[in-house]
């Protein structure tokens, strides 16, 4: 039987190619994704997919990633005994002098459409192992192990049965495998995109977990309602939610993507992806640990970066009261709204 991390791997290079295909068919007139093999010397490869197109200024998409990648290497001791602190099954390793093998594979997502009513959207789903055996080994035990994941969107200007139907997407994947999960998730993916130097979200949220495995987990705190527990029954939670990722972004992307625009909508666009870029760079845990991680391509990292940003000092964009732009800033600077 295909081990985890083997099913993982299959499961996300398959994925990549279905929303890359998917995405090329939505405007079929624009140059196709570059598609990058990579190999990383310390352990590992990857795919890289992207999409950029200056010369084609009426694509759909301005830029675009989807890119997976299957690392492995060592583990360093400050590494284990920080991850021991959120699961009990490395407890004992906690205070180990030495380094154990990892396997980490994860596929990411970031869209960043060129029209200003259609939303930036991204999504990233992976699967972390860590093993007692020394690395290249025979059979490893796998002394611990959980997947992640998050699907989120950020609009830039507020069109709420959109917002709604991303969400009803998303909370229909995760009510087939437990009613606790959407809300749970929900609250997590909310409360993680604060951008506090702002006083403001960067968007509208949608689904975020991580650590999950067959240990309790914090955001779930009822121990009799259904959950994934299992292995199995936990990736297939996460393929539930991973493939809701087209049917929960492709019906807004069709429904705006030729809405009208003008100079002030672009400029609004610019301004808030500047709040974009400004929360990967100072907030995310992934990009930081991404770029800290040897051998590990920036350029991959640093995929979920618009082509084009802008910041303006104190910019009367969003304080017109009444104006559309105030109306999107007014939702993300109150507290999260139930969608559903």
């Amino acid at each position: 039987m295909a081990t985890m991390r083997e099913r993982m791997t299959a499961y996300i290079e398959g994925l990549q190619r279905d929303i890359v295909a998917a995405l090329e068919a939505v405007d079929p007139n624009a140059p196709a994704f570059t598609r990058r093999p990579w190999d990383r010397a310390q352990g590992g490869r990857g795919v890289a997919c992207t999409f950029t197109a200056p010369s084609h200024p009426t694509s759909v998409l301005e830029k675009a990633g989807v890119n997976i990648s299957m690392i492995h290497g060592m583990l360093p001791p400050a590494a284990i005994k920080q991850m021991a602190t959120e699961h009990a099954s490395l407890a004992s390793r906690a205070d180990s002098t030495g380094s154990l093998p990892f396997f980490a594979a994860g596929l990411s997502i970031v869209l960043h459409p060129r029209n200003p009513s259609v939303p930036t959207v991204h999504a990233n789903y992976r699967y972390f192992e860590i093993t007692g055996a020394t690395e290249g080994a025979g059979a490893q035990e796998i002394v611990g192990w959980w997947f992640g994941g998050i699907t989120d969107l950020t609009p830039n200007y507020f069109f709420e049965e959109d917002i709604a139907h991303f969400h009803r997407t998303l909370k229909t994947a995760c009510d087939a495998h437990g009613p606790q999960l959407y809300p749970a998730f929900k609250a997590n993916c909310d409360s993680h995109f604060w951008i506090a130097h702002r006083g403001e979200r960067r968007g509208v949220g949608g689904i975020r977990f991580d650590d999950l495995c067959d240990e309790p987990h914090m955001l779930l705190t009822d121990p009799h309602a259904r959950r994934p527990r299992t292995p199995d029954e936990i990736f297939a939670f996460v393929q539930s939610c991973a493939d809701a990722f087209l049917p929960s972004y492709l019906p807004i992307l069709e429904r705006r993507r030729d809405a009208p625009t003008d100079e002030r909508k672009r400029r609004w666009q610019l301004l808030r992806r500047g709040r974009y870029v400004e929360f990967n760079l100072v907030y995310d845990r992934g990009t930081k640990f991404g770029l800290a991680t040897p051998g590990v391509q920036a350029e991959n990292v640093l995929m979920s970066l618009p082509e084009t940003a802008r910041w303006e000092y104190m910019s009367e964009l969003g304080t017109e009261e009444g104006s559309e732009e105030a109306i999107m800033l007014e939702v993300l600077k109150n507290p999260p709204r139930e969608w559903l």
